[in-house]
């Protein structure tokens, strides 16, 4: 599988990454979560991405790939979840490394993001300097941040992050022209979060949830052509050769969904005349919609 740099941080990953949510449901046998995950790295997939609110996933993750730590690139989230700690100080970011070190087994975390957390708590005294402390004293590779909009663009400005966490895919192009481009010209690796949109294309009706409902809306309006394409093999495409983007990360609790995705990233990119007309469509409807998804 092809890899790419994670900006200017030395690590190289793998265009299709592994969102390991999946892996922490208490209704995956742990039998099967140890397939899934050995089958991941089998498949040359070598980027890892999981976070302390994703259930039993960091312990899982430790206990079945430890023998092959060298084998993958280890990102995970902090800022919350520390027992007795309020979220979001510079003591959560702190003890939050060291039980992550704990739970994954390793002697390194290589990629650790801030979890989503909005400017004011960016901007909280002490606290990105604690997550820089931790790379400083070999804990963590990359300070990362995940995040979207103003937030993303924020962090991007401090300097502080060497990779970043974003969503980029066919009905939320809005990081495209903006943090994703802004941090290729600062050697800032960016992972695509939900690069498949969370799959509207399922439903015949609007969702109730509201991030689902809100990509189900903007599919309809922008009405694209999929050229015959299966949509989750058209939204890979997309959103994996956007210029900036290092990898993009898909989660998953089934083998067949992986190699479905790793033989739609075989494909390679979209015709460029098909990528400007998906480009200038959302740009058109983007200023109506919703900002927050």
């Amino acid at each position: 599988m092809e890899r790419r740099p994670l900006g200017r941080t030395g690590l190289q990953v793998s265009v299709l990454g592994f969102g390991a949510g999946h892996v922490g449901s208490p209704d995956l046998a742990e039998a099967d979560a140890a397939a899934l995950l050995h089958g991941v790295l089998d498949s040359g997939i070598n980027l890892v991405d999981t976070a302390p609110g994703y259930g039993l996933s960091e312990e899982r993750i430790g206990r079945h790939l430890h023998g092959r730590r060298s084998e993958f690139v280890l990102s995970t989230k902090c800022g919350y979840g520390v027992p007795g700690v309020e979220d979001w100080t510079p003591e959560c970011i702190t003890r939050g490394v060291d039980q992550a070190l704990q739970r994954l087994r390793t002697d390194v975390l290589d990629v650790v993001h801030f979890h989503s957390c909005p400017v004011d708590v960016l901007q909280r005294p002490g606290l990105i300097d604690a997550l820089v402390r931790a790379v400083e004293a070999g804990k963590v590779r990359a300070a990362a941040y995940s995040g979207d909009n103003a937030a993303l663009e924020y962090a991007l400005g401090t300097g502080a992050f060497t990779v970043v966490q974003t969503s980029v895919n066919l009905f939320d192009q809005r990081a495209i022209d903006r943090g994703v481009a802004w941090a290729r010209e600062k050697g800032v690796g960016v992972i695509a979060k939900r690069p498949l949109g969370n799959a509207p294309w399922r439903f015949n009706e609007r969702p109730g949830a509201h991030d689902i409902g809100e990509y189900w809306h903007r599919m309809r309006t922008l009405a694209l052509d999929s050229h015959g394409l299966d949509w989750g093999e058209l939204a890979l495409r997309f959103a994996a050769h956007v210029p900036g983007v290092s990898t993009c990360i898909v989660g998953t609790g089934r083998m067949d969904n992986l190699r479905r995705n790793l033989r739609a990233l075989e494909q390679g990119p979209l015709p460029t005349d098909f990528v400007d007309t998906i480009r200038d469509a959302f740009r058109r409807n983007d200023a109506g919609w919703d900002g927050m998804i």
